[in-house]
């Protein structure tokens, strides 16, 4: 990053270049919100959280991806507001909204949420709305109404819809930073999409309060859908990258169920880890404490616990010595034999199956892709159909690709100790 009379400099490996011109209070304001330790705190973060099993290079983190977000945002208010008519205080409220969408994440991102069950999003709005936190007290600052804009675009009500729809819905800017970056710093090549067509396409229909990309851009948006679609079959929900969950959720469970017993578990003392293994939620204070390198450190020191589970599974994790994983790819009557045989076989070799047989149950996974049944108006994606007498319709009216794009995915698999593989595999046919 560098600094240039009455701009900021940020070098990006997805756009190149990011400017930010301070010369205006709205600038100011936004190089003050990168500067606060709520947004500073996302470098600490990993964007992919435990891909790096699976992809080395997915080191990159969330405050790469939250620059990228505002650069995206930034861009398309741009383009729109050359042909309609934008309050500048909806700009401002757009944009801080791009920047700080994900200041309320976890450690390892999504891993920690299911555990401790908590949603980042209410986090994130509770640090906006926050008289405590530097990031509400600069908005605060800089207007009493901007705080409240914010998390209104976060929670899904902010008025104009379209508008709110820029930094959450389906084609917002969050997705499509973290499709272009993901992939880039993978190495897999199935988020590349034409993000700049989308832009240049994107439209307002201003009667029914909606986005809709113009007739022009149907075919970038399909390629988006569908590389959406393939980057979580291949690297979302990456088999290497599950297994790694899934010895981080059984270490993680296991040190609960240890402290809720009285057991010695070692943690930080003073440190909010005392009241995640008390099972207590956390402030939003002493959540924005923790971060990915929190979380590891305790498992570093679990290696050495008396408890022969919890430090098997913490060096494990840290080892790399993960969970072998078989997708239940067979007729389902065969399915729930197999689970039972597979279940005998870990119990048989002294393991105990709550920590080490982990059935992967995605069952939200329709969730990730884009469908119009299981969509909230506001998450629709509206195209332009024809170019002499153009329709606005729902894409998958118009698109045969998204069409097919409709059924989802489910995954089904079963997690076990790799020392077990062979003799599995004998259950499974694959031998």
């Amino acid at each position: 990053m560098g600094e240039i009379l009455s701009e900021k400099i940020y070098r990006d490996s997805v756009h190149n270049i990011i400017r930010l011109k301070t010369d205006s209070s709205e600038g100011k304001l936004l190089a003050r919100l990168i500067d606060t330790a709520e947004f500073q705190r996302l470098r600490r973060i990993k964007q992919l959280g435990l891909a790096l099993f699976a992809y080395q290079s997915a080191e990159h983190s969330r405050f790469t991806h939250s620059l990228g977000a505002l650069h995206l945002a930034t861009r398309t208010l741009d383009k729109l507001k050359t042909k309609y008519e934008i309050s500048n205080e909806a700009q401002i409220a757009v944009r801080v909204a791009a920047l700080l969408h994900d200041i309320g994440h976890g450690a390892f991102s999504h891993v920690i949420e299911t555990i401790l069950g908590f949603h980042h999003e209410q986090f994130t709005i509770e640090a906006v709305l926050s008289n405590e936190t530097e990031v509400g007290q600069i908005l605060r600052e800089f207007s009493n109404d901007l705080p409240e804009n914010v998390a209104s675009i976060i929670r899904g009500d902010f008025r104009p819809m379209a508008l709110a729809q820029l930094v959450s819905s389906q084609l917002d800017v969050d997705r499509m930073d973290y499709l272009l970056r993901d992939s880039l710093m993978t190495g897999a090549k199935y988020g590349i999409y034409d993000v700049e067509w989308i832009i240049k396409s994107l439209e307002i229909d201003e009667e029914n309060d909606r986005l809709y990309v113009a007739a022009r851009g149907i075919y970038a948006v399909e390629d988006y859908l569908q590389a959406r679609y393939y980057m979580f079959r291949q690297v979302y929900f990456h088999r290497t990258l599950r297994a790694a969950e899934a010895v981080l959720r059984s270490l993680l469970r296991r040190a609960l169920e240890l402290f809720a017993q009285g057991k010695n578990v070692w943690f930080a003392g003073g440190t909010p880890f005392e009241k995640i293994l008390k099972g207590e939620r956390l402030s939003l204070e002493e959540h924005l404490e923790l971060d990915d390198a929190d979380v590891m450190f305790h498992i570093k020191q679990w290696q050495r616990s008396d408890d022969k589970i919890l430090s098997d599974l913490s060096r494990r994790f840290l080892n790399r010595r993960l969970f072998k994983i078989f997708d239940l790819d067979m007729p389902e009557i065969e399915r729930q034999e197999f689970l039972e045989e597979t279940r005998k076989l870990v119990e048989g070799a002294g393991f105990d199956t709550n920590y080490y047989f982990i059935e992967d149950r995605a069952g939200d996974v329709p969730y990730y892709f884009y469908t119009k049944e299981r969509s909230e108006p506001k998450n629709l994606i509206y195209v332009e159909e024809g170019f002499s007498r153009p329709q606005i319709k729902e894409i998958s009216e118009v698109s045969a690709a998204v069409r097919g794009l409709q059924t989802g995915y489910q995954i089904h698999r079963v997690c076990f100790p790799p020392e077990l593989k062979s003799e599995i595999a004998k259950l499974y046919h694959l031998q």
